[in-house]
């Protein structure tokens, strides 16, 4: 698919997408004569890249993870990345329940 496509099945803007590939976060796909062709790898990370930025990693971050192997996505190791990714999300939340468990102990022990 070309690039007004991908940009439209990511939700992703053209720029965006090749700023993407500019910084090596995705390969730059193959051309049939002027044209980028997309095809699923590249919507899957294009993909991969906007849920991730929306859970706050920065592209450097994903720029680390994001490798290729034998010319293919590692996908292993972005599978590693978000178990890690994960983890850290569930400590966040046990971190929040601590916080609003303490809240609730002072609220309780005002007397108006």
């Amino acid at each position: 698919m070309y690039i007004g496509e991908a940009s439209k099945k990511t939700g992703l803007s053209i720029k965006a997408i090749r700023f993407y590939e500019q910084i090596g976060l995705i390969r730059p796909p193959e051309r049939v004569g002027r044209y980028r062709i997309y095809k699923d790898t590249e919507i899957e990370l294009l993909l991969l890249i906007k849920e991730a930025k929306e859970l706050g990693v920065t592209l450097s971050q994903l720029k680390g993870v994001i490798v290729y192997s034998h010319g293919k996505v590692d996908w292993a190791k972005i599978k590693l990345f978000l178990a890690e990714l994960r983890k850290q999300l569930i400590n966040q939340i046990d971190d929040i329940k601590k916080k609003i468990a303490n809240l609730d102990a002072c609220y309780d022990q005002i007397n108006p």
